[in-house]
C-alpha cells in the first residue's frame, strides 16, 4: 500500500475541498452535494464557503440559491447548522440526527421540557407555518407563546432545534437581518428517499470525496456517527474508496484522487485562498496537523472555545487569519500572519482578497 506524506495530503484536500480545479461544480447545489454538508451556523461565513468555491459568484448569487431552495441550513448532524441540498434533507436527518437528538436529553430537563412539550410546540409551529409560509425566529417565539409554551432562557432555541431535528422545519432565508423557517413539507418537497444503510454508504462517500485523504476517525468526527458506523460506511463503498497509509492510520480517499496521486499530478497543486471562519478546510477533521501547523491552533480556535476564525489557506496549510469591516464604500480586511511571507506569497495572498473583494461587491482594503 502507498504511504501517503503530509504535503501530499494537503495538497490533495485542495482538490477535494474544491479549493483549486478547473473542473469544480458551478452551482451551490452541485457544492453542498458534493460535500453533502457544509458547516454554516455563521450565515456570512456559510455563504461565502459557497462563494469561495465558485470562482466569479457574488453574494447575490448565493443568496438567490437560499431563495430558491437550491440550497437550505438545517440541524442535519452533531446539533449544529449545516448547509445541505433542499433534496436530501430528510435522508440525512433520518441517518445522523438521531444521536444528536439523544444528547439534548439532559438539556431538555433542565429547561423543564419534556417530550410532550417538543412535539407540542411542533404541531403549533406546522401550523402556523402552514398558513404563513415562513416566520422570522422572533416569530415562531411569539406563536409558541400564545399557545402557551413558554420559550424563556433557551427553551424556544432547544424547540426550534428539536424541530428541525425531527424534519418539522429548515430555516429559510433571512428576512433583514433575522434567519426565517419553513416547512420542509412546503419549502422543499421533493426529497430523495435513501434507506438507512444506502444513505450511509452515500454520506461516507461524499465525505471522503470532499474531505480525502482522511481517516475514519475523521468522518466519524464530522457526521456524529458512532467509529463502527463509520467504519461500515466505509466498507460499503469498496471499490469507489480506496486507502493509504498515512502516518500509523488508514486515509481513505476516491479511487480517482488516487490515481491522481500515483500519477504525479498532485505535485503541482498550488492555491492560496482566504476562507471563512468554520470552513470545512480546518473544521471538517478530527486532525487537524495536516493543515495547522503546531502551536497555530489556538489562535484559529482561541482558548478552544469552539468559534473558528477566518484563515487564509497557502497551498494546503493555514498562514494567517484575518477579520473584515465593512463600511458603506469599503469592505476592510485585517490580516494576522501566522508566518513570515516573501513577496510573491504576499502578491499571492493580495488576489486571493481581491476575489472577496467582487464576490462583496466592495473594494477591499487589505491592512
Amino acid at each position: 500500500m502507498t504511504a501517503l506524506t503530509p504535503s501530499t495530503v494537503a495538497r490533495a484536500r485542495l482538490h477535494s475541498l474544491l479549493l483549486l480545479g478547473e473542473d469544480r461544480p458551478t452551482a451551490c447545489g452541485a457544492i453542498a452535494a458534493w460535500f453533502g454538508a457544509m458547516q454554516a451556523q455563521d450565515v456570512a461565513s456559510g455563504k461565502w464557503s459557497l462563494g469561495v468555491r465558485l470562482p466569479g459568484a457574488t453574494e447575490a448569487d448565493i443568496d438567490d440559491a437560499f431563495e430558491r431552495a437550491e440550497v437550505v441550513r438545517t440541524w442535519p448532524m452533531r446539533g449544529t447548522i449545516h448547509i445541505v441540498p433542499a433534496a436530501d434533507i430528510r435522508w440525512m436527518l433520518e441517518l445522523t440526527a438521531g444521536r444528536a437528538l439523544d444528547a439534548t436529553l439532559t438539556r431538555r430537563k433542565e429547561l423543564g421540557l419534556d417530550l410532550d412539550d417538543a412535539a407540542r410546540a411542533c404541531a403549533v409551529i406546522d401550523d402556523e407555518l402552514r398558513l404563513r409560509g415562513r416566520l422570522t425566529r422572533s416569530e415562531c417565539l411569539q406563536v409558541l407563546n400564545e399557545a402557551g409554551i413558554a420559550t424563556d432562557g433557551q427553551r424556544g432555541y432547544h424547540l426550534l432545534g428539536y424541530a428541525a431535528q425531527t424534519g418539522v422545519v429548515c430555516i429559510g432565508p433571512n428576512r433583514g437581518k433575522e434567519q426565517t423557517y419553513a416547512l420542509i413539507d412546503t419549502w422543499a418537497p421533493q426529497q430523495v428517499r435513501l434507506d438507512g444503510e444506502a444513505a450511509l454508504a452515500e454520506l461516507a462517500f461524499r465525505f471522503f470525496r470532499s474531505h480525502g485523504p482522511a481517516t475514519i476517525r475523521d468522518f466519524a468526527g464530522w457526521s456524529g456517527l458512532t467509529l463502527t458506523r463509520a467504519r461500515a460506511g466505509v466498507t460499503a463503498n469498496e471499490g469507489r474508496l480506496v486507502p493509504r497509509r498515512f502516518r500509523d492510520d488508514d486515509a481513505w480517499l476516491t479511487a480517482d484522487l488516487a490515481a491522481m496521486i500515483e500519477e504525479g499530478r498532485t505535485a503541482r497543486w498550488t492555491a492560496v485562498v482566504a476562507l471563512p471562519g468554520f470552513d470545512e478546510f480546518v473544521l471538517g477533521y478530527k486532525d487537524r496537523s495536516v493543515q495547522v501547523r503546531d502551536g497555530d491552533l489556538d489562535r484559529i480556535v482561541p482558548g478552544g472555545n469552539g468559534v473558528f476564525r477566518a484563515t487564509v489557506c497557502l497551498d494546503g496549510q493555514v498562514a494567517a487569519t484575518w477579520t473584515r469591516t465593512i463600511k458603506r464604500a469599503e469592505v476592510l480586511v485585517e490580516l494576522e500572519p501566522l508566518r513570515e511571507f516573501s513577496e510573491r506569497q504576499r502578491q499571492r495572498i493580495g488576489r486571493a482578497f481581491e476575489a472577496y473583494g467582487r464576490y462583496l461587491g466592495l473594494p477591499l482594503r487589505l491592512r
